[in-house]
């Protein structure tokens, strides 16, 4: 019993969350240092990580497969500390304040699983389309681009632009949209996406298809982190005022 119970202290331990975090920073920083100078790492923009992972070389990956380490351990040790504290603690006059900071705990794995499910299953791909030009998308549908507008302001700029689309499955047409800068259009899992349009010689815009199978869950996991921080504060500025050190 003597092994079990020193794996669960390790796990249950603040100091190692401290040094998974340290850790953690170090992989990232040295990251971000030697990113700039492989080009192995231009194409991990367009690939799942996982998959990109798997292709590339350990030399120039093995920090991002200690950073899934340190992130999946600092997970359990997260998981535990948190079931641990609401257990011991679940009879206390200041249940809400714990499970407040439990809350924030949740978003981050929350946020956590998005990313594990966008490194497995993302994609993304750009490229300049014109009217009528037609595109296969890994979901099975093809979009067909009908037309590309670009508003000019009275001093010649293009101040705004959008695309007008049809989806079409097995060669019918299942709907219509148009997209914009800050409104791509949804379908099928896959978001389409307009970045910016040229007039010249044609009138074409660059356009990004993606999928991130995370973003719900990501959403899920920042709307709960910051609702437990903003309890968090209000209960403790609460508590402090009614102890007079407000």
């Amino acid at each position: 019993m003597a092994v079990p119970r020193k794996i669960l202290d390790f796990f249950l331990s603040v100091r190692t969350t401290v040094w998974l975090l340290l850790a953690l920073l170090c992989l990232l920083l040295y990251g971000s240092l030697i990113m700039p100078s492989e080009e192995a790492f231009q194409t991990l923009h367009f690939m799942p990580l996982l998959e990109w992972l798997q292709e590339s070389p350990s030399e120039i990956t093995w920090w991002l497969w200690g950073s899934i380490a340190v992130l999946a351990i600092l997970t359990a040790n997260t998981f535990l500390c948190s079931v641990e504290s609401v257990m011991k603690k679940r009879g206390s006059r200041q249940w809400l304040l714990i499970v407040s900071a439990q809350v924030i705990h949740a978003g981050f794995l929350f946020i956590l699983f998005a990313h594990l499910l966008s490194s497995y299953g993302s994609f993304k791909a750009t490229t300049f389309v014109h009217r009528d030009t037609v595109l296969q998308l890994p979901n099975g549908l093809a979009v067909v681009f009908d037309r590309i507008n670009a508003y000019i302001d009275p001093s010649g700029y293009v101040a705004d632009w959008s695309a007008d689309i049809r989806y079409f499955s097995e060669g019918r047409e299942i709907g219509r949209d148009v997209i914009v800068p800050n409104g791509p259009s949804f379908r099928n899992g896959l978001g389409i996406y307009i970045k910016t349009v040229k007039m010249e010689p044609v009138p074409s815009a660059l356009i990004e298809v993606s999928r991130e199978p995370g973003a719900l869950w990501a959403l899920v996991g920042s709307i709960l982190f910051i609702v437990g921080i903003v309890t968090l504060l209000i209960l403790k500025i609460r508590r402090e005022d009614a102890l007079g050190y407000g």
